[in-house]
């Protein structure tokens, strides 16, 4: 069974089909960049990072753009509040994300068009809308004419009859339907600005994606994402402008994930409802908020807490507390040795956790499912390992292989042996604690054991040896 996405627009699961074979092309809707980036931006790009990761692993060639909206109205008062140019309040911020990125492990989108930098392309798009009819400049302001579109709705489900009554048009604007929506602003006083043949002005926020996606991914594009609170009004008139111009499908895929939601409402700078980055990671490993970002559904909206980023660090720690237990077993020696039945019933866990590891993100993607038979395979591989099979060295090498893989496919770093170099003086006091513990004098154990912890490591005693890891 192959690779299939639950489709916004159908509303249910589809076989993946790219527009070229072995080609994917995606597009997810990036920062506006006002402000620092929050948790609730990083699961939208820890999602796409994920996505990236298991086509690719599925053979397939893969581009993905990532835009940034670097000019709007709140990036314009936010510089004004701040009292610098918006030029450079965009760019701190877009290195913020990028600093934010890099510490979640998620990996550099192959594209990060900014909106000014496309203005070519973004009013050759409105021209050619104006030119067809489904757009009309208006008091230097330039409108998409919902009218014109016999489908506008079809992505959200939303009616144009019921949109009209709850839209309110300001006096100042010139639209001939309350739905449509701006392509040009004109410029106001003060406020940057760009040439263009309905007067200076820029653009609205719809017509940026549009003009962006298709510049480097052409007019289908296979998977479009972004937060599930762009459907309506972005993705929804993203997708009506694009097609109304191209007079072809916009996009086979639309994989919009779900909220995070923080005390029951939206993370969301508009709000100050949100944990920026930059002060969540002065006090998380970025192994445990990239577990917590997957290990819910992408489509499934996410609460963030103290307690849940416990929980993902106690799942964490299980993982890493693998590897080593598996690494110090797997040095061992199972020569000669002849596999009894606990050495069969580990080998069929460990393929039945990795098939259904990879069933799992074959089914939409779904890395809670995916993380929860890396669980089950390490949770076993944890009891197989205390069992003291004397055929255990093997398998374990084995487990320890698969694990690692897994964890690499989902972007987590922690594929590395957690034993790591143990230092000398580290080992001095892990030998005279064995002496002292031969020797029956359990206090000087006791007491080196705490030795050993104050210098950033701790010691496990087992059958076959103390095994050092990192605390």
């Amino acid at each position: 069974m192959g690779l299939s996405i639950f489709d916004t627009m159908r509303r249910r699961k589809i076989p993946f089909e790219p527009v070229v074979p072995g080609k994917v092309g995606m597009y997810f809707c990036g920062m506006t960049v006002q402000g620092v980036p929050h948790v609730g931006h990083m699961r939208a790009y820890t999602v796409a990072d994920a996505m990236r990761r298991v086509l690719r692993a599925r053979g397939y060639e893969v581009t993905l753009v990532q835009n940034f909206t670097d000019i709007d109205d709140k990036i314009i008062a936010k510089a004004a509040e701040e009292g610098v140019p918006w030029q450079e309040l965009a760019e701190r911020n877009i290195d913020a994300y990028f600093s934010a990125a890099d510490w979640l492990g998620i990996e550099r989108a192959d594209v990060y068009p900014k909106a000014t930098e496309h203005m070519g392309a973004i009013l050759t798009l409105i021209g050619d809308l104006v030119e067809k009819g489904h757009a009309y400049a208006a008091g230097g302001d330039v409108y998409f004419s919902v009218e014109t579109a016999t489908d506008y709705g079809k992505l959200s489900g939303k009616r144009v009859e019921d949109l009209r009554a709850g839209v309110r048009v300001e006096v100042e604007e010139a639209k001939r339907h309350p739905v449509d929506f701006a392509l040009w602003k004109g410029a106001k006083p003060g406020e940057p600005s760009w040439d263009s043949p309905w007067g200076a002005g820029r653009p609205g926020w719809h017509i940026e994606c549009s003009a962006m996606a298709m510049a480097y991914l052409g007019e289908t594009l296979d998977i479009h994402g972004g937060g599930r609170d762009l459907i309506f009004p972005h993705h929804e008139n993203e997708l009506t402008q694009s097609e109304a111009s191209t007079g072809v499908s916009f996009c086979r895929h639309w994989t919009e994930n779900g909220m995070v939601m923080l005390g029951g409402e939206k993370m969301s700078k508009s709000t100050g409802v949100f944990f920026a980055v930059e002060d969540v990671r002065k006090e998380v490993d970025p192994r445990v908020l990239r577990l917590f970002l997957l290990g819910t559904h992408y489509r499934s909206p996410l609460d963030y807490s103290r307690e849940r980023l416990d929980e993902a660090a106690t799942a964490m720690e299980r993982i890493t507390n693998f590897l080593a237990t598996a690494a110090h077993a797997a040095a061992g020696s199972d020569a000669g040795q002849e596999p009894g039945e606990a050495d069969a019933a580990f080998r069929e866990e460990t393929e039945r956790c990795v098939r259904q590891f990879h069933e799992a993100l074959d089914d939409d993607f779904n890395t809670a499912g995916a993380l929860g038979k890396l669980f089950e395979l390490a949770r076993a591989g944890n009891a197989y390992a205390a069992s003291g099979s004397p055929g255990g060295a093997g398998l374990l090498r084995e487990a320890h292989t698969q694990v690692a893989g897994m964890l690499d496919l989902l972007g987590f770093p922690a594929a590395k042996d957690e034993t790591g170099e143990i230092p000398p003086e580290v080992q001095a006091l892990v030998d005279r604690r064995e002496t002292a513990r031969t020797e029956r004098d359990w206090a000087a154990a006791d007491s080196l054991r705490d030795e050993i912890l104050a210098c950033g490591f701790v010691v496990e005693d087992r059958p076959d040896g103390p095994l050092i890891k990192r605390a």
